[in-house]
């Protein structure tokens, strides 16, 4: 990795386009950062699986809410909500929506991109 980069989410590495959905991914080395903005009304199980398969989805994620909230539940059961201001990691084997009329937007950071962003590529 170099010493020092600075890249802007204007002019991403990747974007990804579901319905409801834009992700924009930046790439710092091994470091990737999400820009992930939700619509209201959207929901992984709606807008994500049917690009992806599966019955919930299997990528981790650690981020930060800048706006908005989003509600997950794992497969075990575990329900969280995060909100603006608040950080979440929501492990893999999981559902999540948009809660409310707001935009969501968070940031998203993992150190394998594959595996990264609201839904995992292969």
């Amino acid at each position: 990795m170099v010493s020092a980069a600075a890249k802007s989410f204007d002019n991403p590495d990747e974007t990804k386009t579901p319905p409801k959905t834009n992700a924009a991914t930046i790439k710092l080395g091994d470091i990737a950062l999400t820009k992930v903005q939700l619509e209201p009304g959207w929901k992984w199980s709606e807008c994500v699986k049917p690009a992806v398969g599966g019955e919930s989805c299997q990528a981790g994620h650690v981020g930060v809410v800048v706006q908005g909230s989003l509600h997950c539940v794992q497969d075990d059961g575990t329900e969280v909500t995060a909100s603006a201001g608040d950080a979440y990691y929501f492990g893999p084997g999981h559902d999540g929506w948009v809660v409310g009329d707001d935009i969501f937007v968070a940031y998203e950071f993992s150190q394998d991109a594959k595996d990264f962003g609201p839904w995992k590529t292969a």
